[in-house]
């Protein structure tokens, strides 16, 4: 007896594409399409989670799937309801018109027992029994259903409250028929939303199918724009030339456009508002390089000490050449690996630790007198001409520089918008100086992606998280570090002198 997957692929492949260049044609799957497909439908799957670049052709294959539930292809229950769910109506309307264009290739028999509605409501009934309605992401709408299939398109993108509300409904009443789920979108805008959790977090009865590239790469990036385009080999959607010729587009406008860009059509979990980052991951990656400048004059040293769930890290900049090292440090329990699982960011943390940008010290906390000794050893022999930390952890780091034996000068700085606002204000303009040179660092770059600022009505800037869950102890350091050197530089400069006519 042949499997849902196989009966499912061969009514769609039965089909005709229904618009674009090539309608009128036998649709056809690219390998991604029909690897999903099989895991969606396996018999110990109920939800399945596919994310992938837009223009992939993921809202016309579910579309499809959810006209084979209608017709029962693969599960012919009586009274087969399937929901549709978007974010608005409009939204909705987009599957509701790939599954009527898909229809009008289905023998004439078939198609003179289906019924197309679109007032009150989108719908499409089969005999006046079974029936696909589209529903708004409004939780009330679908309490009450008992559907055999459910699709949820671009959930990704949909407002928190009623999405999650909808999503709730919608999951609940599946259990009463054995029914199936796809939440299908492209990336969310950050690891802690619902959608990017479900991709995230594996669970049983769950099938993940995720193409989303290693975060802060070039947006125009050959190899990773395939990850996140697997349909452009197969003619799906948008080809690889016009990606990359919208990429260098993207990259020469910068702003809201390239993250955009990179949110969509790169699939990486970015925020698609122009939100005010501390530096985007675009930004920071001039800041890189492969040969950087020697180890020379006088190095400042900004430390961030962290808690027993946070990372401390350590951040040297040498005002002279303008080199930037960084590291950081987290507790040995739990491992690094589990870390990165509850972080929501898999196995970056292990990464990061292989490239020797992280490291393990201590047990449940890092232990403050070790880690301060560890953070001198990094630069031992080298002239340091300040260190600077928040002062909000003073007396612990006073007490520790104590037992260590450290005497370079302190300067303690507070994370606040008076000292905040001048730090970050000086950081920015000395990267966008090349000011700041650092070998390619993926704990930097994870954390400048987590990294903002918030502003007061005076327009004063302090740095803050762009999630809960992340991790921007590193971006402080460097913070606190290049600021220093910023303003030690501004310093040794003579004074001007005035001449009066």
């Amino acid at each position: 007896m042949a499997t849902p997957s196989t009966l499912a692929t061969r009514f769609l492949t039965s089909l005709e594409i229904p618009e674009g260049p090539m309608a009128g044609r036998p649709l056809k799957l690219a390998p991604f399409q029909r690897q999903f497909i099989k895991g969606a439908l396996s018999n110990d799957v109920n939800v399945a989670c596919l994310s992938v670049g837009r223009g992939n052709g993921k809202t016309a294959l579910s579309a499809g799937l959810a006209l084979g539930a209608l017709l029962g292809v693969w599960d012919d229950q009586p009274r087969r309801e399937i929901l549709v769910a978007a974010r608005t109506r409009d939204q909705g309307r987009v599957a509701w018109q790939y599954i009527e264009g898909l229809a009008r290739s289905l023998p004439d028999e078939i198609r003179a027992r289906l019924q197309f509605r679109r007032s009150p409501i989108l719908s499409v009934t089969l005999d006046n029994e079974h029936e696909i309605r589209v529903l708004a992401a409004d939780g009330k709408s679908a309490l009450g259903t008992s559907p055999t299939f459910v699709l949820m398109d671009e959930r990704g993108h949909w407002a928190l409250d009623k999405g999650d509300a909808l999503e709730h409904a919608l999951l609940t009443g599946l259990g009463k028929r054995n029914g199936k789920a796809l939440i299908i979108s492209t990336s969310a805008s950050d690891d802690a939303h619902p959608f990017s959790r479900w991709l995230d977090e594996p669970q049983e009865g769950v099938y993940v199918q995720e193409h989303r590239p290693a975060p802060a790469l070039p947006a125009d990036d050959r190899e990773s724009l395939l990850i996140a385009n697997p349909g452009a080999k197969g003619g799906i959607g948008a080809s690889l030339e016009w990606l990359e010729a919208q990429a260098r587009r993207a990259i020469a406008r910068g702003g809201s456009t390239l993250t955009s860009y990179r949110l969509y059509h790169r699939n990486e979990r970015v925020a698609a508002e122009n939100r005010d980052c501390l530096l985007t991951v675009d930004e920071w990656l001039q800041c890189e390089a492969q040969d950087v400048p020697p180890r020379s004059g006088p190095c400042v040293i900004g430390i961030d000490l962290g808690g027993s769930s946070s990372m401390s890290a350590a951040a040297y900049y040498w005002p002279e050449t303008h080199r930037l090292e960084t590291l950081g440090w987290f507790p040995s329990k739990p491992s690094l690996l589990d870390r990165g699982q509850r972080d929501g960011v898999s196995s970056r943390y292990v990464e990061m630790l292989d490239r020797g940008e992280l490291a393990a010290l201590g047990d449940q906390t890092v232990p403050v007198a070790p880690w301060l000794k560890v953070v001198m050893q990094h630069v031992a022999g080298e002239s340091i001409a300040a260190i600077l930390a928040d002062r909000y952890r003073q007396s612990e780091l006073g007490e520790a520089m104590d037992a260590v034996g450290i005497r370079t000068p302190v300067t303690w700085r507070g994370f606040g918008f008076k000292d905040g606002g001048e730090d970050c204000e000086r950081f920015q303009r000395a990267a966008f100086d090349g000011k700041v040179v650092s070998l390619p660092s993926l704990l930097l770059r994870s954390a400048f992606a987590d990294a903002i600022v918030l502003r007061d009505p005076a327009n004063n800037m302090k740095l803050a998280k762009a999630r809960s869950n992340g991790r921007i102890d590193a971006a402080s350091a460097t913070v606190l570090a290049v600021a220093e050197g910023a303003r030690m530089t501004a310093r040794s400069q003579p004074a001007r002198r005035v001449f009066w006519a």
